[in-house]
């Protein structure tokens, strides 16, 4: 059993840079991916990256790629989202999800994960 909480989101102008959190209350959490996920309003759940707890096998979806980084402190128990150079497609509710990192399931499909945050919202305005 794992809980994950998720903070730090806000409001932010198009081109600033912020980094939402997820923190994880378990134990094992080394045989997890750690994925982070975003709901735009009125639109689908989209994966924005995903690594292994252990830091390792990390991907980006295209649109965030240079921009967004994913990381891990393990000591922490805490998932970090560095986001630089925002934008307003960028506005969702962002979410954090951890599935079996054994799993042969691509980390961009949300069934696969076993647990899930209640998210943070981040806005960008133009």
């Amino acid at each position: 059993q794992v809980q994950l909480v998720e903070s730090g989101g806000k409001l932010v102008q198009n081109g600033d840079s912020l980094t939402i959190s997820c923190e994880a209350h378990g134990v094992g959490l080394e045989r997890f991916v750690v994925g982070w996920f975003r709901r735009p309003l009125g639109n689908d759940l989209e994966v924005v990256a995903a690594s292994r707890w252990t830091g390792i096998n990390i991907q980006y979806t295209d649109s965030v790629k240079g921009r967004f980084a994913i990381s891990v402190d393990r000591a922490k128990s805490t998932a970090y989202l560095q986001m630089n150079d925002l934008k307003p497609d960028d506005a969702a509710r962002y979410s954090c999800a951890l599935k079996d990192r054994l799993s042969r399931v691509p980390v961009s499909i949300p069934r696969d994960y076993e647990y899930w945050g209640q998210g943070t919202r981040v806005t960008v305005s133009s």
